[in-house]
């Protein structure tokens, strides 16, 4: 609204094409940011959309600024859990558990609190203390039985952190129940189940090329048997005395299963070479 009609339309524009491509092209999403960055740096939703294209590149420390910048602007913390992962992603995991334990913590709403929970316990992981993972995801909001927007990450983080840890029976109760809680297939938790149990999983599909492939040898093989077929089926004058067949081999006679002998009619003609011979 800060902008002129114009200019909001254009900005608006390439919002959308990178909410619509941050997904499948975080690429192109990124290079539709920038394009609305450069048209409106002050609007704080232009540099939060940013932030989160450059996030999904693994452009990190852009990221981290470009958050910075729309949290200084509206001074909200909900992209606090965001900056958080950012230090993770530059590798400065003892930065992500400072903030974990800043006052805007407090000041999250229940998503944002749980999705903080899971960057400390990435972070304690990235410092090799799988134990310490376990516990900072252990919560209320692990334990409860209704299913929320974040319940399946959660879930799974926790599977994947006994798993990590050694603590195979355990990880496999809980991937069976992210299972329960995913119902859009956010995780692998089934694929997850299956590794464990010894499952593999064979792709049944066959790629049609290889078909075709396949098809082409064999014609190969009975068009190069019909030729050597041929060779030795060449019409030839038996008293010839030069004329020594080709040896047949079991392929051949599939394909000629006789040899065809051709006398002269004129036996006053002299005996010509036949055809074929410079074949044979």
């Amino acid at each position: 609204m800060s902008l002129p009609k114009g200019l909001a339309e254009e900005v608006s524009k390439n919002l959308v094409m990178v909410a619509r491509l941050i997904d499948e092209d975080p690429e192109q999403a990124y290079a539709y940011s920038r394009i609305a960055l450069r048209l409106a740096s002050r609007v704080a939703a232009v540099r939060e959309a940013a932030g989160f294209a450059a996030y999904a590149t693994q452009k990190y420390s852009e990221a981290l600024a470009e958050f910075r910048a729309a949290k200084r602007m509206t001074g909200s913390v909900e992209l606090w859990p965001v900056m958080a992962d950012c230090e993770r992603g530059l590798g400065r995991p003892e930065r992500a558990l400072a903030m974990a334990g800043e006052p805007e913590v407090q000041k999250l709403d229940k998503a944002g609190q749980v999705e903080m929970r899971l960057v400390a316990a990435g972070a304690r992981r990235d410092q090799g203390q799988l134990e310490a993972a376990i516990v900072t995801l252990q919560s209320p909001e692990l334990a409860s039985s209704s299913v929320q927007p974040w319940t399946a990450r959660l879930r799974y983080a926790y599977a994947d952190a006994l798993l990590a840890a050694g603590r195979e029976d355990e990880a496999r109760e809980w991937f069976g129940k992210t299972l329960e809680a995913d119902k859009d297939g956010a995780t692998d938790a089934s694929d997850r189940l299956a590794e464990l149990d010894g499952v593999e999983f064979v792709d049944a599909s066959v790629d049609i090329a290889d078909i075709a492939d396949d098809e082409d040898d064999e014609d190969a093989a009975e068009v190069a048997a019909a030729e050597r077929a041929s060779d030795v089926a060449e019409y030839y004058d038996e008293d010839d005395e030069e004329y020594e067949p080709l040896e047949q081999s079991e392929g051949d006679l599939d394909v000629a299963d006789e040899i065809v002998i051709v006398e002269d009619e004129d036996e006053d003609v002299d005996d010509e070479p036949a055809a074929g011979r410079d074949n044979a």
